[in-house]
Formats: structure tokens, sequence, C-alpha cells
């Protein structure tokens, strides 16, 4: 069966850390002419048929300067500024389609009303695009979560109750000292069930994840000016000197 991101009170919430992350922002697509590859962002079209005013689908994909499908009836972009963006990114190296019937009601619902807003703009079209563009994106997320698309990968971990509680400590306390003990106890699993189960979903082990999303933090420290020290502090490295070393091997290829 598959999971859920509807709110309750006791229901782990597998997203809101990710979105964090990745800081998403709302543009409206540009003119074809205009279109020109981004880092970090995703487009997405709505697509309707010729005589329907009701979206169907929406395309995701990576903005790379080619639209996911050829004439979508509408489209935005979401930027994603923030250090999680590249592990939300990879999630859409291909297009996925998702087809509206049977969606959850809340997604459909925002497209509806995104679709209706670009379709035909009115007064404070701005602040009710960036608006309903929100309400679609963590939709779009929620529904990726139920429906994984692929066997792994983030959507696929998320979707798994155990992985998602280890994922989701990591999102949430990057710079805690998380070893395979501790995220198998978050998990409550043994060492050995959980590490197996963590690959076959992530496709990659617990250590080299939670090193990716350390790495990419401090990345992101550096470049807005915190320095090594203040940067190691944030994402769990033991000094500017542990960094700077991490930082290196990167820089390397290793």
């Amino acid at each position: 069966m598959p999971t859920t991101c509807l709110p309750t009170n006791t229901q782990l919430d597998r997203l809101s850390a990710l979105l964090q992350a990745a800081a998403p922002r709302v543009e409206l697509g540009a003119p074809h002419a205009q279109r020109q590859g981004q880092p970090n962002c995703l487009s997405i079209g709505l697509l309707a048929s010729e005589d329907s005013h009701t979206p169907h689908s929406l395309v995701v994909a990576q903005a790379d300067g080619r639209e996911a499908v050829d004439t979508p009836s509408a489209s935005l972009r979401i930027h994603l500024d923030g250090p999680g963006a590249p592990m939300l990114l990879r999630e859409f190296a291909q297009a996925i389609v998702i087809p509206l019937r049977g969606a959850d009601d809340a997604l459909a619902l925002a497209v509806q009303l995104l679709y209706d807003e670009l379709v035909a703009p009115r007064c404070g079209q701005s602040a009710m695009v960036a608006s309903a563009g929100n309400m679609l994106f963590i939709g779009l997320l929620r529904h990726l979560v139920a429906q994984p698309h692929t066997r792994q990968g983030l959507f696929a971990g998320l979707s798994d109750p155990r992985i998602a509680l280890a994922l989701v400590a990591m999102h949430e306390q990057p710079s805690t000292g998380w070893v395979l003990e501790s995220l198998a106890e978050r998990a409550g699993m043994s060492r050995t069930a959980f590490a197996t189960r963590f690959k076959d979903a992530m496709g990659t082990t617990p250590d080299k994840y939670l090193t990716q999303l350390r790495l990419l933090i401090a990345q992101r420290a550096v470049q807005s000016g915190s320095g090594l020290k203040g940067a190691a502090r944030a994402s769990g490295y033991k000094d500017a000197s542990a960094l700077s070393r991490a930082l290196g091997r990167v820089r390397s290829g290793l």
C-alpha cells in the first residue's frame, strides 16, 4: 500500500526538512526564445486538451534549456536555492509525467488553480502564482513519496517507513554525529538489516549519503561567506581542517 504525507499528530513529517534544504522558489516560465539551461532549476509543464480548461497531466524535468514536452499549455519554474538542491534535482534527471486522474485532491486543486491563473492572469498574478506554485510543488513531492517513480532514490527511500526515519533525522540534524548504529536505532532495525535496506532503497550507503549531504551544506556555507570554521560547525565536520581536507578531495575528484 502506498504511503501518504497527509499530516497527522503522530505521523513523521518526511518533507519539511528536505524542503528547507532545497529552498524552492517559484518563477513563471520564460518565453521559449529566452529559455536557457539554468542550474538547480525544475521545469513544470501543465498539460490540457485544446477543448478543455482542466489540466489532465503535469510533467516535471530539470530545466536544461529544453521543454519536457513540446507544447505545455502552461509552465513555471522552480528554482532550488538551498544546499540540498542537487539531491532533489537528481530525482528528475528523466522527465516525469504525472496523470492527474486519481491524484491526490490537493495536488489536483493546486494544478487547476495555477493553470487558471497562468492562462488568464488577473491582478496580483505574481503573488498568486508564487502561492499556488508552492502548493503544487509540495503536492508533487507528496505524490512522489506516496508513489515513487523509480525503485531507488530519494523518493523510494522516503516512501519506506523505516528508512524515512533515518533520512529525516539526517536532513533535520546533519551536524549530529550519526553513525550506522545510531541511524539503525532510529529506524528500529539491526545494523545489518538497516544497511542493506537503506542501500536497496537509496542506491548508496548511509555513510555516503550523509557525507554528500554534509559536503553540500558546507560548500553552500563557504560560498555564503561563513568561513571554514563556521561551515564545519554547520555541516558536522570536526573542525576547519577536516572540512578543508574533504573539500580538497572533492576538488581532486577523489
